[in-house]
């Protein structure tokens, strides 16, 4: 029997249509404390949506060998000189890679080691990113408009949020005199 695909993409956005699409969204109030300054609450709402995630998982969270496909949206806005960004994390199966590539808008792909080493990328339309095994990985939208990223990842990689926020990124993307610099 020949069928068709239950799930639909549209490769303008990287929306995902169908079945088995899981969708979540994050709020600045979820994740003020990744920022380095308080969030000033007379600046920025904390019911904003920060970022929004969906992926198609066909029921395969966590199946070795299984992979996951998806988006990131990263909306655009800042508190105090950082800009929006993702809570960032390690993969629970630390040797576990990723692919990211840009859809629509302009950001950072902010990468760090296990020993802290930090590197950045920019993301646009038609970028590709590896993320190699044993890097915490955190998007980051330095534009006026919506960030959006696809990904690719291995169903079992997990994550690990907790590193991340009690250790941090060794550096941080700030908007200093109208310019973004890694400091």
């Amino acid at each position: 029997m020949i069928r068709n695909s239950n799930v639909k993409v549209d490769f303008t956005n990287g929306s995902l249509q169908g079945e088995q699409i899981v969708r979540k969204e994050t709020r600045l109030k979820e994740i003020q404390n990744i920022f380095e300054k308080r969030v000033d609450e007379s600046q920025v709402d904390p019911e904003t949506i920060v970022y929004e995630v969906e992926y198609y998982s066909r029921g395969e969270n966590h199946q070795p060998g299984g992979l996951l496909f998806g988006r990131s949206i990263l909306h655009p806005g800042k508190v105090n000189d950082e800009y929006f960004m993702t809570k960032g994390h390690f993969h629970q199966q630390r040797e576990q890679s990723e692919f990211y590539w840009g859809i629509q808008g302009k950001g950072i792909l902010l990468l760090m080691d296990e020993d802290k080493n930090t590197s950045a990328e920019i993301v646009e339309p038609g970028s590709l990113h590896y993320i190699p095994g044993y890097t915490a990985h955190r998007l980051i939208n330095t534009s006026d408009e919506v960030l959006i990223v696809g990904a690719c990842w291995s169903a079992d990689a997990g994550h690990d949020y907790d590193t991340i926020l009690t250790e941090g990124f060794s550096k941080r993307v700030k908007n200093i005199d109208g310019r973004i610099q890694l400091v």
